[in-house]
């Protein structure tokens, strides 16, 4: 086939995973031009992504790129790409997924525990905000934006005592080397989708999609799907205080999928954390039944944008509970 045109945002991390696909299609024998493509929330660095409109501010130009054709795939951070399907476009491949856990760099090689009571740290995200004040160790949270160096800057130059960042990012871009804590997901779960990328394509374009299809991880796209399909069945954003993380893991029949969620309210005054398991070859189902499970037990009342309770799903979904923090 000819030149394929892989879009990607103009940021040094955006740049750095798209070139890491393209080295991939170039190795698989394709000729790849990289096209950088500016998005809304590249252009305003400074407004808090929830006033900016929180879901696809990093995706909608690339789209738009897509539908125009003056691009033949895109590539996005999966923890950016809204739940909700966009119409003509289809996921063509997720790679195999970097490390999904979030990080601290903090100052004097500090943890969070280390860290004394009115300790500042950074984030632009409200669910690493509301997973830190829930650990209820006195810590104070400030808004941060920018790129990854950006935020790392504010640490080194004083003017925060940490920022808490993406681990798959840092590694990237060979940063870890600053990462003072790796932050266990029974403290602070990840986003969904955190450390997977997604190569999105016109649905149409069946030369693309065997060129991309290469690329994809089934393991990682089963445990991405499901969940992106509990934040779906909340109806809630990518950057509402929501965590989940899911993992292959061995059950009494072979492979299943174990899922954990969170929802927690964004000043960190009380969380609810539950878990499943079910079929590998089942996850839209399992996230749906987690996020009901969740709305039943109340996580309506800490982040009121949520869906209403629903039944959850049936199927040999098996229900368990996540131990507490503090338990």
């Amino acid at each position: 086939m000819s030149t394929i045109r892989l879009g990607t945002r103009r940021s040094a991390l955006a740049t750095t995973q798209s070139t890491w696909v393209a080295d991939r299609l170039r190795a698989a024998g394709h000729d790849v031009e990289l096209v950088l493509v500016t998005t809304d929330g590249d252009r305003d660095q400074r407004t808090a992504l929830r006033q900016l409109g929180g879901t696809g501010v990093f995706v909608s130009a690339l789209r738009s790129a897509l539908h125009e054709g003056r691009i033949d795939a895109a590539v996005h951070s999966l923890k950016d790409l809204p739940t909700a399907p966009a119409e003509g476009l289809a996921l063509g491949a997720i790679p195999v997924r970097e490390d999904p856990r979030d990080a601290l760099v903090a100052r004097d090689g500090m943890t969070l525990g280390e860290l004394p009571p009115g300790a500042v740290i950074g984030t632009g995200s409200p669910r690493r905000q509301a997973q830190l004040l829930a650990l209820g160790l006195g810590h104070r949270v400030s808004d941060l934006r920018g790129n990854v160096d950006t935020r790392l800057a504010a640490v080194t130059e004083g003017r925060l005592d940490g920022v808490v960042l993406a681990l798959a990012g840092l590694r990237r871009l060979g940063r870890d080397d600053q990462v003072t804590e790796i932050l266990d997901p029974i403290q602070v779960l990840p986003a969904p989708g955190q450390g997977a990328l997604a190569v999105e394509i016109r649905a149409d374009d069946r030369t693309l999609r065997e060129a991309v299809a290469a690329l994809d991880d089934p393991d990682t796209r089963a445990c991405v799907t499901a969940e992106r399909s509990l934040l779906a069945a909340l109806e809630a954003g990518c950057s509402a205080p929501v965590g989940a993380l899911a993992d292959v893991v061995i059950g009494d029949g072979g492979d299943e999928l174990s899922l954990r969620g969170a929802v927690v309210a964004v000043d960190g005054s009380d969380e609810i954390r539950r878990s499943l398991t079910g079929p590998l070859d089942a996850p839209e189902r399992l996230g749906a039944a987690l996020a009901a499970l969740l709305l039943e037990d109340g996580a309506g009342a800490l982040v009121p944008d949520l869906a209403p309770p629903t039944s959850p799903t049936g199927g040999s979904t098996t229900r368990t509970t996540a131990t507490p923090l503090g338990a």
